[in-house]
């Protein structure tokens, strides 16, 4: 399976006019399209529906980017991903999407403050398998 990394929609967080808050600091993992899409239904079917956080989409298409806790890119290693330190620059989680050009897939207020890293990064693998045996069923 072929993946492509992409920050597009991580860079415009940090380029917010306002102060950073404590409360607003977290990172974000970026995953192309069709993975995280799987990674989400895989984390809503999990042991309780709000295993996830709130989830970015770029108008694009081409990514989902989940809000993780500060600290999680120092350590971040899954491939055909990419997580972006936001040091909580001005980062709000509010209903607006912080970036121009995306929107929310699950809002903030909808879902956990941020997905638990560990759970996302099992939930991406199982969907890059499962993705993987659907293409070779072609």
């Amino acid at each position: 399976m072929e993946t492509s990394q992409s920050i597009e929609v991580c860079l415009p967080l940090t380029e917010c006019s306002e102060p950073p808050t404590p409360e607003a600091g977290c990172d974000l993992v970026t995953v192309p399209t069709r993975q995280g899409l799987e990674a989400v239904d895989i984390l809503r079917r999990g042991g309780s529906g709000d295993a996830v956080g709130p989830v970015l989409h770029d108008d694009g298409g081409d990514t989902l980017g989940f809000v993780v806790p500060p600290g999680t890119a120092a350590a971040w290693d899954v491939p055909g991903s990419t997580c972006t330190e936001t040091d909580g620059r001005g980062l709000r989680l509010n209903p607006e999407p912080p970036v121009a050009g995306s929107d929310w897939l699950l809002p903030p207020g909808e879902a956990e403050l941020a997905t638990d890293p560990a759970v996302l990064r099992a939930a991406l693998g199982e969907a890059a398998r499962l993705i993987e045996a659907a293409d070779n069923c072609r």
